[in-house]
């Protein structure tokens, strides 16, 4: 059994038991988060497709950290004018482990 799921603006492909990296949720480690934006439900052939979403379907995950990714350096010039600024971004994720898919 596996799901697609939406969160953070993006799509992931989940069964029970994954660990992901997803955009900042709110939540401490240890905590329960149910996670209701499901599209795509497959348990064996039987196959349910949302418009855009299902209704009353679940999926549990458990918060497993709260981070911030690796640095990435941002560079910016301009060719003979004397401009140029670096500064660096860290992305803030949330690491979940998905518990229960719930139709």
């Amino acid at each position: 059994m596996y799901a697609v799921i939406e969160t953070g603006g993006k799509q992931y492909r989940v069964k029970e038991g994954d660990t992901l990296r997803v955009e900042r949720l709110p939540g401490e480690p240890g905590e329960i988060l149910e996670l209701d934006r499901v599209l795509l439900v497959r348990d064996g052939d039987d196959i349910k497709v949302g418009n855009p979403v299902l209704s009353g379907v679940r999926v549990s995950a458990k918060v497993l950290a709260q981070d911030k990714g690796r640095k990435i350096l941002v560079f910016k010039y301009k060719p003979k004018k004397n401009y140029r600024k670096r500064y660096g971004h860290r992305q803030p994720y949330t690491e979940i482990q998905i518990q229960k898919i719930e139709v």
